[in-house]
This record gives C-alpha cells, sequence and structure tokens, in this order.
C-alpha cells in the first residue's frame, strides 16, 4: 500500500499527469503539483501552487516553463522570487535571452528593482542590457543608480556600445579623471558638455592633460579657451603654456585663415601682458591682422616700438603693392593707347 505520493511520482514519471495532479493535491506536495501542472499547461495554477511551495528551484521550474509557454506575465511572477538571489540572476537571465526575449527579460528586471532585496547585480545587469538593447534608457537608469551598479562592468558595456557620454558620466563618478576627459575630447561630438569637461579637467592630475585639453579647445573650441584657461590658469606653468598658447594658438589662427581668432588673441596677449607674444603673433598671423587695428593696439599699450619691424614690413609691401598697381596701370594704357583726358590744373595765383 503505497503512499500517495509516491504512486503521485509513479504517474508523473509515466506522464500521467492528470492522476498525478489529484496524488500530489491531496497530500499537499505543492512543489511536485507545480511541476505537473506545468505539463499540463496550467501556468496560473502552476504559479499559484509554487508560492505555496516558495522554494527557489520549483519558482524556477516554473518560470522557465512559462517562459517556453510565453505566459510572461506568469513568468514574470515567478522570476521576481529569482532575481533577489545574486547567484541564481545569471542562470535566470541566460534563459530569457537565450531564446531571444530581451524585451520581456528587460521588464522583469524593471519591475524587480523595487523589490527590497533588490542587489547590485540587478541593476547592472540592467544596465547592460540597456547599453545593448535600449540605450536611450541608459542615462537616466546611472543618473537614479550609478552608485547601485558595478562600475567597471558597466563600464565596460558602455565602451563596447560607444555610449560616449554615459562613458564619461561613469568614469566621473569613478574618479577616474583622466579617462573622462580623454574621452570627451575623443568623442566631443557625443561626450563634450562645457560644464562637465570644465569640471572635471579640474581634478585631474596629469599636467600633460591640461595642454591636450588646449589644443582641443584650439581645434574645437576657440572661442571658450578664455573659459578653459581660468579653470586651468592656476595650475599651468606659466612659460610653458604662454609657448605652447602662442605657438599653436598663432599657428591655429593662421592655419585656419580665423581673423577674428587671431584678433582675439592679440588682445589677449595684450591682457596677459605677454609682449614677445603679441610681437610674434603679428608675423604668425601676418595677412591676416589689418594693420590699423595692430597700430591702434600698439599705440594704446604702448608697444609701437616693439611693433615697428611689423609695420616696417607693412610699409614695404603696401608700396611695392602700389609701384606693381603703377606699373600695371600704365602698361595697361600703353596697351590700349588710350588718350587721356588732360588733368585740369587749377591756377591758384590769379584768383584771389
Amino acid at each position: 500500500n503505497m503512499p500517495h505520493s509516491e504512486v503521485g511520482d509513479r504517474c508523473y514519471e509515466e506522464g500521467m499527469y492528470e492522476a498525478a495532479k489529484l496524488l500530489y493535491s491531496s497530500v499537499s506536495n505543492f512543489a511536485r503539483l507545480a511541476s505537473t501542472l506545468v505539463h499540463l499547461g496550467e501556468y496560473q495554477a502552476a504559479v499559484d501552487s509554487s508560492r505555496k511551495a516558495n522554494s527557489t528551484r520549483t519558482w524556477k521550474e516554473v518560470c522557465f516553463a512559462c517562459v517556453d509557454g510565453q505566459e510572461f506575465r506568469l513568468a514574470q511572477l515567478c522570476g521576481l522570487h529569482i532575481v533577489i538571489h545574486a547567484d541564481e540572476l545569471e542562470e535566470l537571465i541566460r534563459y530569457y535571452q537565450d531564446r531571444g526575449y530581451f524585451e520581456e527579460l528587460i521588464s522583469l528586471l524593471e519591475a524587480a528593482l523595487g523589490l527590497e532585496r533588490a542587489h547590485m547585480g540587478m541593476f547592472t545587469e540592467l544596465a547592460i542590457l540597456y547599453s545593448k538593447f535600449k540605450p536611450q534608457k541608459m542615462p537616466e537608469h546611472l543618473e537614479l543608480f550609478w552608485s547601485r551598479v558595478n562600475i567597471p562592468k558597466v563600464l565596460r558595456a558602455a565602451e563596447q556600445a560607444h555610449l560616449w557620454a554615459e562613458l564619461v558620466f561613469l568614469y566621473d563618478k569613478y574618479e577616474e579623471y583622466d579617462n573622462a576627459v580623454l574621452t570627451m575630447i575623443n568623442h566631443p561630438t557625443d561626450a563634450w558638455r562645457e560644464g562637465q569637461f570644465k569640471d572635471v579637467i579640474a581634478k585631474v592630475a596629469n599636467v600633460e592633460l591640461y595642454y591636450k585639453a588646449l589644443q582641443f579647445y584650439l581645434d574645437y573650441k576657440p572661442l571658450l579657451i578664455n573659459d578653459l584657461l581660468l579653470v586651468l590658469a592656476p595650475r599651468l606653468d606659466h612659460t610653458r603654456t604662454v609657448g605652447f598658447f602662442s605657438k599653436d594658438a598663432m599657428q591655429h589662427a593662421a592655419e585656419s585663415r580665423d581673423a577674428e581668432l587671431a584678433e582675439k588673441l592679440l588682445q589677449w596677449f595684450l591682457k596677459e601682458g605677454k609682449r614677445e607674444c603679441f610681437a610674434a603673433s603679428l608675423f604668425t598671423c601676418y595677412d591676416l591682422l589689418p594693420p590699423d587695428v595692430v597700430l591702434e593696439l600698439a599705440w594704446r599699450h604702448n608697444l609701437v616700438d616693439l611693433a615697428m619691424p611689423y609695420f616696417i614690413q607693412v610699409m614695404r609691401e603696401y608700396l611695392s603693392k602700389v609701384d606693381r598697381l603703377d606699373a600695371s596701370e600704365s602698361l595697361r594704357k600703353q596697351e590700349e593707347h588710350v588718350v587721356e583726358p588732360a588733368p585740369l590744373l587749377f591756377d591758384f595765383d590769379g584768383h584771389d
């Protein structure tokens, strides 16, 4: 005379699920009952039975069965009892992912974040899923939960997904300021934000990066360079910076044919009292600068002597230009054999 439970097992193994269901119910063996109900496709009843059995193994079995039967709402009810166990999370994620159910997996994890037993693994895995499948949800997720994710893991995912702005955000939180700055410099279109760049560069310890940042601003945001200098000024080696700047900024203005920038630089050199730079840039940016502007600046700042070689050069060029014009004009007239009208001569003497 076998106990019902054993008879139930025998029926179950023989695939006689209706019989097994009755036998397991009669002895309240909820774990086995849940397994049996799954086979009968009675998913809702299987979930109710799992609740009574309340063992992770049963929850998992019913969850996976519901996924197979595409009963995702019920699968999620079970899943919520599984994901809170850090050591069970990976298998559940794999089960959904291998079958291509990313949306459903994301919904499950989103629903689970509010649970009291939510742990770092859940926040981290959801971030990784967002990076692959829903990048638009990544910024808000990190903004809210950056302190609850495994940052190195999420950094790797963000980098693989080319989410540069998120990468900068994470590097900043992780106190890897050098990497944050380099990411902004290398991917300015996505990652550069003016305020953030200034905040982060102020926390960088590597002086070489300051010069890299200056170069980046010269190439990318020349009009904002003053703001950057305000942040960096206290940390820079002054002589090197002036050297770097004058050389690079003047070079940049000259190469980009940017007259406005060239003029701004002149004014900046004067404001900073960089007389040599002022003099040097007159030649580097020679043909970009209007001589009258240079003359006025030099006069206002008592630098006419310093600018004199420049003015001599300007005069020389103007005169040779005028000579060339005269020559070509007279040549043109000779060629055209034009008879010039006689100039009007004023005789000042006899007309008082």
